[in-house]
């Protein structure tokens, strides 16, 4: 777990005393990384009584083209903007360019939050 708290320094460099101490709607999960492989999913407690579905890994996408919503199947990451090396180990994230049997297509949704891949087709592909 990791805490999304406030900083333990000021702007000028000083130490900031604990005024409470850390909370549970204060700690953050590390990313999901979801990878280009057989569908992999985990169930995960969100606040109040929600759940999310994680893709933990998956091989399918729904790839929208001018209307029409298709399933297709991932081949590989080629592009990244979020880390270069996120390419190299085939892991998607939101804006992620990926290679689907239908052609390049771009993410546009959070796999590590909703569990799904939903993908707009490149026009120039």
């Amino acid at each position: 777990m990791k805490d999304q708290g406030r900083s333990t320094r000021k702007r000028t460099g000083g130490r900031l005393h604990d005024v409470s101490k850390k909370k549970r709607h204060q700690l953050g999960r590390e990313p999901a990384e979801t990878t280009v492989d057989d569908p992999r999913f985990q169930v995960i407690d969100a606040r109040g009584s929600d759940d999310k579905l994680r893709a933990l890994s998956t091989n399918i996408a729904q790839v929208a083209d001018s209307g029409e919503v298709t399933t297709e199947e991932i081949e590989n990451v080629v592009d990244n903007p979020a880390n270069v090396n996120y390419i190299r180990r085939n892991i998607i994230t939101k804006g992620a360019i990926i290679e689907t049997s239908a052609g390049q297509a771009r993410v546009t949704s959070r796999p590590g939050q909703t569990g799904q891949v939903s993908a707009v087709l490149l026009e120039d592909s």
